[in-house]
């Protein structure tokens, strides 16, 4: 178990225990406190992982009987089929995405989402489809967001806006590299390299 997914009373007896040792008057090296928010973001985090893995194992699972008959795949629930359609639209849009964000069109924003940050770059003809691209992105986005809800047991729907900070400061760390993204201050800025 890492020091990040342990309960913060067993850290703080881990750390009462270390520093209580004969011999340890220097600074602690190595020991992690963690605080609430990377205690949510870890959370999340592994609660979205949790759910791409469903999405493969859906999407791989096959039932064969003792006689070699292959059977239809067990009934998926309403919920989970809806996060699974949404995970699986977000990552057929992915390099329409990325090659708009390339162009500074799109930007992640400071709540989870995709931007339309300059329609005149976009040809008339393509912008009914950038703008559905968009609404696309974030109706999944806004889905799977809900689902992390709903599946963790220590979260509720009155943590929804905390919850789209957390995407937006994963979003803002995945982005690339001249990808435009918003800061938490509602600032529009490009990445810089890390």
């Amino acid at each position: 178990m890492s020091a990040y997914m342990m309960p913060r009373t067993l850290r703080n007896m881990i750390l009462i225990l270390v520093c209580g040792l004969p011999g340890c008057g220097g600074p602690l090296v190595g020991v992690t406190v963690v605080d609430e928010r990377t205690a949510l973001e870890n959370q999340v985090l592994g609660t979205y992982e949790e759910l791409n893995q469903e999405v493969l194992l859906v999407a791989s699972v096959r039932y064969i009987d003792p006689k070699g008959q292959l059977k239809p795949t067990p009934p998926v629930p309403p919920g989970k089929k809806k996060v699974i359609r949404a995970i699986q639209r977000a990552s057929f849009n992915k390099d329409d995405i990325d090659r708009l964000k390339e162009q500074a069109v799109l930007g992640e924003n400071n709540q989870g989402g995709l931007t339309l940050l300059d329609q005149d770059k976009v040809e008339p003809k393509q912008q009914a489809f950038v703008n559905n691209l968009v609404q696309e992105e974030n109706a999944d986005r806004d889905i799977i967001m809900k689902r992390v809800i709903e599946t963790n047991e220590k979260l509720s729907e009155k943590d929804l806006p905390r919850v789209k900070k957390m995407f937006a400061a994963l979003n803002r760390d995945k982005a690339r590299e001249g990808d435009m993204i918003q800061l938490e201050n509602g600032n529009w800025v490009k990445k810089e390299k890390k």
